[in-house]
């Protein structure tokens, strides 16, 4: 999705007031920005913090600052810097965070992306958004710059296995229909549940937290209460997830449901390193474990 959505960027290049930080990354990617942004591309080096402060300082000179780093580096390493220099004062930065849950497999847990959205969504005027797919990049792009607030992108990969059209990005999108039980996803991993799903489970993917209970369409609260099981799937901590916030708003407007699986990020299991693949096995997020859990839930 990065090449994807620095191609929808350049479609912005003319807006005087884009600019672009990053922490000395994004190599093979954001080249093409550098070249047309000249002055209004900086590289900060390895100084997040100083990077973040930096960014709230140009916007609060009227500049629109996009931010890109590995998610952790920017979530976890300057969490004091989004929320006091950036959150309080409600300043329109974009943060990009590459690397979705454990999508930089051997690099191990320092760059893996577990809590990111989390907590992010926790922040004050933090608007978060999760892409499903490569296509989605142009109408996030309008849609950020129109929200005029503070915003995380969580930058994954598309898991598609086919050039299928998708919906247009939106706070949530059906993307199967079917009968058997409902499934709510987030992020790139949705992707992957099209093939699960195909007509045997109503597959559903979430496009911004934190979850409100107004944005939930009717249709899918009207699936949920007849279906036979409901499902998140996110690969993420339980603990902030979308599972946890989405749940929260269910119980709290009274909406039953016959019978809840939650699959999450657990961690480590095993202490040793692999690939992001090897990463969601062990933890129940692959392709095989999600399709024996649904189709005998």
């Amino acid at each position: 999705m990065r090449n994807s959505l620095v191609n929808a960027l350049l479609q912005v290049i003319d807006k005087p007031y884009f600019c672009m930080l990053c922490g000395d990354l994004g190599y093979n990617a954001l080249e093409p920005l550098r070249e047309h942004l000249g002055e209004r591309f900086i590289n900060a080096g390895i100084a997040e913090q100083n990077m973040i402060s930096m960014a709230a300082g140009f916007c609060a000179l009227g500049m629109r600052p996009w931010v890109y780093s590995i998610s952790p580096f920017i979530y976890a390493r300057a969490f004091e810097q989004i929320r006091n220099d950036i959150c309080l004062h409600n300043l329109p930065v974009c943060f990009i965070g590459s690397g979705a849950g454990y999508g930089y497999g051997t690099s191990g847990p320092t760059h893996h992306a577990l809590e990111d959205y989390g907590t992010m969504s926790s922040l004050q005027n933090m608007h978060v958004y999760t892409p499903s797919f490569k296509s989605d990049m142009p109408s996030l792009v309008k849609k950020i710059f129109e929200a005029n607030a503070p915003s995380y992108i969580r930058l994954g990969r598309d898991e598609t296995s086919s050039n299928t059209d998708m919906p247009e990005f939106q706070k949530y999108r059906k993307l199967c229909s079917g009968n058997q039980g409902v499934v709510l996803s987030i992020g790139g991993i949705a992707g992957m549940l099209i093939d699960i799903c195909n007509s045997k489970h109503s597959l559903w993917c979430c496009g911004e937290l934190p979850i409100a209970f107004k944005d939930i369409p009717q249709e899918l609260l009207i699936e949920i209460q007849k279906a036979r099981y409901f499902a998140v799937i996110e690969d993420h901590v339980s603990v902030g997830g979308l599972g946890e916030q989405f749940i929260k708003q269910l119980v709290e407007h009274e909406i039953p449901i016959k019978k809840f699986y939650h699959c999450y990020a657990k961690g480590y299991i095993s202490g040793l390193y692999g690939s992001q693949e090897f990463y969601r096995k062990e933890n129940g997020l692959d392709k095989d474990s999600l399709e024996r859990l649904l189709n005998n839930a």
